[in-house]
């Protein structure tokens, strides 16, 4: 496990403080690990599943039909 020294303003150390209580922590340590698994879960992009990667490729094999415009769309589809 890594240590390091962190410097927090008063604002983010209530944050920290905040999500340590509502979760249940029993450090802020614990508190700021949650943090940054949440941030990798939402706002980093996570790896493709294989399922899906398959599907995506069966899709991709389709066969398509190119429209240069909406009124070709619509004389096809009507």
């Amino acid at each position: 496990m890594t240590q390091a020294i962190v410097s927090l303003g008063e604002h983010e150390d209530r944050i920290l403080t905040i999500v340590k209580g509502k979760y249940g922590f029993k450090n802020k340590s614990d508190a700021m690990n949650f943090v940054i698994d949440k941030f990798e879960q939402e706002i980093l992009e996570p790896e493709l599943k294989p399922e899906y990667i398959k599907k995506l490729a069966k899709i991709r094999k389709g066969k398509y039909i190119k429209f240069s415009s909406m009124d070709e769309l619509r004389k096809a589809t009507s």
